[in-house]
């Protein structure tokens, strides 16, 4: 469907909220959200969710200075939707890391003014409508829904609907990259004495002794995580809360390894940290024919 379709069924404006569709960078269209507590834009190429902006606070997810907008291109930052695996495939190492989600147009089913402080914006992806060579990655039919909410809180519920007549394994995250002040002044709380997977030591099992800082690189999937966790970095405090899920993983590649990923941008990685709301490890689910799972994450500024 064309911006300008999209505008005619779905876009509304009135003196407290507005949402519109618009082409965006690589012509690639994204809608523009803004009530009385926030604004956003959410790329149309994989829900991808590129700024949040709560009313009276700096922009809270971060986007590299060096990303490139491309279609069938992820972008370097934001949330992307790792979705229906996460890491690696798990037999063919051919078909792209964390899904195909990320780099695919979803359709946008429906638009909401919830209230004159919140506004919701509902998105689809047919996996049994994609192309053949999709369709070949993840043949079973299968429906994923992403419901974003905008406002006070950022709240994102992604639910996928098993369509087919055999059971499925899907691995998930919203892999979100935050805009911090310093990386040198952040700690993560929330995650003492669990259980992590280090990716840099071979994926040794460790367990986190206090909070989590930062001075080298960081990739590590925490196993049997339920709790409200915290990013701190002085300035201000995000708080995220989630639902159906598991695990969490934790990410800065830092100096040497973000050089040679070379979008990451000059020294991004000291204004950047992901922490992702995960159904990952030990935790990827297992759907059965006719049922639905949902992984429901918010964040707020304290």
């Amino acid at each position: 469907m064309s911006v300008d379709n999209l505008n005619n069924k779905l876009s509304f404006s009135d003196a407290t909220s507005s949402l519109q569709f618009k082409v965006g960078e690589g012509n690639i269209p994204v809608v523009e959200i803004k009530n009385n507590q926030a604004a956003a834009v959410i790329s149309l190429q994989g829900a991808h969710i590129l700024s949040w902006v709560p009313t009276g606070n700096d922009e809270v997810i971060w986007v590299s200075a060096d990303a490139t907008f491309s279609m069938g291109k992820s972008v370097r930052g934001g949330i992307p939707i790792c979705w229906p695996w996460f890491g690696a495939h798990e037999s063919d190492s051919s078909f792209p890391a964390h899904g195909f989600a990320r780099t695919v147009l979803w359709d946008v089913i429906d638009t909401k003014v919830l209230s004159a402080d919140e506004t919701e914006i509902t998105f689809r992806l047919v996996t049994h409508e994609l192309d053949n060579k999709l369709k070949l990655m993840w043949p079973q039919a299968t429906i994923a829904e992403y419901k974003i909410s905008i406002g006070k809180k950022l709240t994102m519920e992604l639910t996928t609907f098993n369509k087919s007549d055999k059971s499925m394994i899907v691995g998930q995250a919203l892999h979100t990259y935050f805009n911090i002040d310093d990386i040198n002044n952040t700690k993560v709380n929330g995650l003492e004495g669990k259980t992590y997977l280090d990716k840099t030591d071979g994926f040794n099992s460790k367990i986190q002794d206090g909070p989590i800082s930062v001075d080298s690189e960081v990739d590590r999937v925490y196993l049997d995580t339920k709790d409200d966790i915290t990013i701190d970095d002085e300035i201000r405090k995000i708080i995220i809360k989630k639902q159906g899920s598991h695990s969490t993983v934790v990410w800065n590649p830092w100096k040497d390894v973000a050089e040679k990923m070379g979008d990451l941008g000059e020294e991004g990685y000291q204004k950047m940290l992901c922490v992702e709301s995960a159904n990952a490890a030990d935790d990827i689910v297992n759907i059965k024919p006719g049922e639905n799972y949902s992984l429901r994450v918010s964040y707020e500024i304290q």
